[in-house]
């Protein structure tokens, strides 16, 4: 599931820019279909320009009945009368992801035998400090058997000791679920971290949600911003 809304808040109708000669989430699209990892992909959406360039090239678009503050919300609205285990919740602004991180987050359901994990989720290792410290890259931090603590906008860890050696990890906007626990976050209420953040994986943490983080070292561009855009038009070329 790619949710796609065409207003964003930094950087509106970045997913309809022109990457390549096709929208950034066509794109999106086309990246998740060619992994050939999924039985299904949908564009689930509120915008029709959205849906009209994704049904163009005969993709498959899901309109989202209701407003949504989350991708994840608007997920859950489009796949709960479906019979699914596992969903994959792809950024529309992620052009650039692989099917070696996607079998990654895959695999963690495959060895769950016992089902105790609700999310997966991708992280990948950062070191320059300006990165570290951008509001726009949000930071998680995991326990020794890499499920997550919790996710900030802020450095965590603070580096109060500086000659204490940390590794900063950032989280990719890239989720896999269990069908219920993106049932639960539909019914359960944002509470504060989540609000304070903006940040909804907080809110399966808040609730007590287990999501095992798996690290990729395939970075890729997200495209939060106009100067996103002009990075991901040079990789692009």
């Amino acid at each position: 599931m790619i949710p796609a809304r065409y207003q964003a808040s930094r950087f509106p109708a970045k997913l309809m820019q022109d990457l390549g000669g096709k929208p950034v989430i066509v794109r999106t699209y086309e990246a998740a279909v060619n992994t050939q990892l999924f039985d299904e992909v949908y564009v689930v959406t509120d915008s029709e320009v959205i849906s009209e360039v994704i049904s163009a090239i005969g993709g498959k678009v899901i309109m989202s009945k209701q407003k949504h503050e989350s991708g994840s919300d608007r997920i859950a609205e489009a796949v709960e009368d479906m019979e699914v285990d596992i969903v994959i919740n792809v950024q529309g602004d992620e052009p650039f992801i692989d099917a070696v991180s996607l079998e990654k987050i895959i695999d963690v359901f495959k060895a769950d035998t016992e089902r105790e994990i609700d999310l997966a989720s991708l992280m990948t290792p950062i070191s320059e400090w300006e990165e570290i410290a951008n509001p726009n890259t949000v930071k998680v931090i995991v326990d020794n058997q890499n499920f997550a603590l919790y996710f900030s906008r802020s450095p965590i860890p603070y580096p109060r000791d500086e000659e204490v050696e940390a590794t900063y990890y950032k989280h990719k906007g890239i989720y896999a679920f269990r069908k219920r626990a993106l049932m639960d976050f539909k019914r359960l209420p944002m509470l504060t971290l989540e609000a304070k953040e903006k940040i909804e994986a907080i809110r399966f943490l808040e609730y007590g949600k287990k999501i095992k983080m798996v690290e990729t070292h395939v970075t890729g561009i997200e495209i939060d911003t106009p100067e996103d855009l002009d990075r991901a038009r040079k990789v692009w070329k």
